[in-house]
């Protein structure tokens, strides 16, 4: 399966954004018959500064680490914008450290406190979107924010979970692209290919997303659309704050605008966490 298990990252990377380039939008049309979509790779080449013979090996997986003014000259000959330019970086960089998925990962003491005092829906997850800790409020939203659940299986595998977003389909669409962001260079690593082989072998387009390689900036989320059972449709905004520390943690609060009805309908739900 292309893109499934991360061999040649930054290559498929690269081939993608290259193909939804218009030759057009780089002032290179009229050159000719096209066999490829978007740019050919002697183009990319030409546009970043770089030989032809170079961004070969750079595609092909045979140079995996270039510099930074070569991955800075690529961004700017493939128009990427600055969520698309980090990834590219990102992915470019020999990595920081070895991932060891057997290692045991454990939400910071101080976190766990601040989650049971928050009156707002709130969770924490890892970089692989598998839930450490939540708190009351987050399972009243959904069941599947629940230690031990995987954000990826729960929204495409759940019935119950697929049920409770509005839009689900822009949702995944989303999700997978902020899960990419979030793994970067690590694409290749155990639980990576774990979850992205189950997903792409469970027939829910999950697949086609991943090899689009879109990429999402992790902060900056639109609003949520939920088709909650007991409170009805609500729509909330989600804060992703990292935690400091080596773990890739971060915190996700939903929360919306007091006074407002999704605020009212929030309040229900609190309600409901309590009484339950």
């Amino acid at each position: 399966m292309p893109g499934v298990h991360g061999n040649n990252l930054l290559g498929e990377y690269l081939r993608m954004c290259r193909a939804r380039v218009s030759p057009g939008a780089v002032g290179l049309e009229g050159l000719g018959p096209r066999r490829v979509a978007g740019l050919r790779r002697e183009e990319v080449a030409l546009l970043a500064g770089i030989s032809s013979n170079y961004y070969l090996r750079l595609e092909q997986g045979r140079d995996r680490n270039p510099s930074e003014q070569v991955l800075q000259s690529l961004a700017r000959a493939l128009r990427l914008d600055p969520t698309e330019r980090a990834h590219l970086l990102a992915l470019g960089r020999p990595p920081a450290r070895q991932v060891d998925d057997a290692r045991l990962v454990t939400v910071p003491a101080s976190i766990g406190q601040l989650l049971l005092t928050l009156d707002l829906p709130a969770f924490v997850q890892d970089e692989h979107f598998d839930v450490l800790a939540s708190n009351a409020m987050a399972r009243a939203l959904s069941p599947a924010l629940r230690p031990g659940r995987n954000r990826l299986l729960s929204v495409f595998l759940d019935p119950d979970e697929r049920a409770l977003f509005a839009d689900w389909e822009l949702v995944a669409d989303h999700l997978v692209a902020s899960f990419r962001t979030s793994i970067g260079a690590d694409a290749g690593d155990q639980r990576t290919s774990e979850l992205v082989n189950e997903l792409s072998a469970s027939g829910t387009r999950f697949r086609a997303r991943w090899e689009r390689h879109a990429v999402a900036d992790l902060v900056d989320r639109p609003p949520v659309r939920f088709a909650h059972p007991l409170v009805g449709e609500v729509t909330l905004t989600r804060d992703n704050l990292a935690i400091d520390g080596p773990d890739a943690l971060r915190l996700m609060i939903y929360h919306a605008v007091p006074g407002s009805d999704d605020h009212e309908r929030l309040v229900r739900l609190r309600e409901a966490a309590r009484s339950g």
